[in-house]
């Protein structure tokens, strides 16, 4: 018997899949607070995957050469600058970004890609200032040197700003739009709770793409079919830690049972905050949101936006119910106007 939560609410995903005595539901959890940009985790996840290689362009995007989650880079490390007044007085950051991308076909360019993910990277600065500044292009910051920032130039000569720093990856949603509404079975539901692609059944009809809140599937140029992060299933089976967590030097990504990352994520949050850093939150880790939480969820230190994520994803067949209860009474209706149409005209 269907879950009355099978397609909106929370859910153990496995045993709802039809797995009898699944293993704990196992997921990441990406502290960003962490995260120094080394792209270990882009490096192990395709050498372990044998992706392809992509991201060879420099997007004019501080050190982002991917751009986005596309069909070649299934992590994304992305580069948010945001300026700050010396003295840090102001209120966190407040309005940046939050203007359309700088670029919308810099996803594409940089992993040469059929198409945009919908992933824009790049935003601008919600100051025209600064957006002025952004869309110009890249500018020219100095060659390297031997000593600290600033030491050289003086303090009238310095600049304060900081880098905010995500790695990216599929979100194994709890409820994966993406599974639903795959017509060949190509997309699956392990018994870790993640969501894996079969490329060898995928037709490339396209449907998964379209259906993910997060822009997260990519169809491969020159193949077609419908490519994402698989949390190293084949790793999972073996008792290993997926390539990327592995990889990462600062254990911003962590990877173990999503109940016990959960309690670990909320105690890291309360302790950034009695450190002095309000703005952190946590994203895609509540069972009661729209997708029924996510089994890779995020530590973030500003709006879900600023990362180039949806503030309040939804499963997008949530309303498949009410579609078809809607669709089944407008048929009854026209069902009976017709015959009563028919009838009317007996003498």
């Amino acid at each position: 018997m269907p879950h009355a939560n099978a397609l909106y609410g929370p859910l153990d995903p496995a045993p709802d899949a039809g797995y009898v005595d699944a293993p704990q539901r196992m997921g990441f959890f990406t502290d960003t607070s962490v995260c120094i940009g080394c792209k270990a985790c882009e490096v192990a996840c395709k050498e372990w995957n044998d992706v392809p290689e992509s991201g060879l362009d420099l997007l004019g995007m501080s050190y982002d050469n991917t751009g986005a989650l596309t069909a070649n880079s299934w992590r994304h490390v992305a580069f948010v600058e945001q300026p700050r007044p010396l003295g840090g007085t102001s209120p966190a950051f407040a309005g940046y970004p939050d203007g359309p991308a700088v670029s919308p076909a810099t996803a594409a360019v940089g992993a040469r890609t059929v198409a945009d993910t919908g992933t824009d990277p790049g935003l601008p600065a919600g100051e025209p200032g600064a957006a002025t500044r952004m869309s110009g292009g890249p500018e020219f910051l100095g060659m390297p040197g031997a000593r600290p920032p600033g030491r050289d130039s003086g303090v009238e000569g310095r600049s304060d700003f900081r880098w905010l720093m995500m790695s990216d990856v599929c979100k194994h949603c709890t409820h994966a739009a993406c599974l639903d509404v795959c017509p060949t079975g190509s997309l699956f539901r392990t018994e870790f709770g993640t969501v894996v692609v079969q490329e060898d059944i995928c037709n490339g009809c396209g449907y998964c793409i379209s259906a993910c809140p997060y822009g997260v599937i990519d169809q491969r140029k020159g193949d077609g079919r419908a490519w994402k992060c698989t949390l190293c299933y084949d790793r999972l089976g073996a008792g290993m830690t997926p390539a990327c967590a592995q990889a990462c030097p600062t254990e911003s990504i962590q990877y173990g049972p999503l109940e016990e990352l959960r309690e670990r994520a909320a105690a890291r949050v309360a302790t950034l905050h009695g450190r002095g850093v309000p703005e952190a939150r946590l994203y895609g880790h509540d069972p009661d949101d729209g997708v029924g939480g996510d089994g890779a969820f995020f530590l973030l230190l500003d709006e879900p936006e600023v990362y180039g994520l949806p503030p309040d994803p939804v499963v997008t067949t949530r309303d498949l119910p009410a579609m078809w209860k809607r669709a089944g009474i407008a048929a009854l209706t026209m069902a009976a106007v017709t015959v009563g149409a028919f009838l009317g005209r007996r003498p």
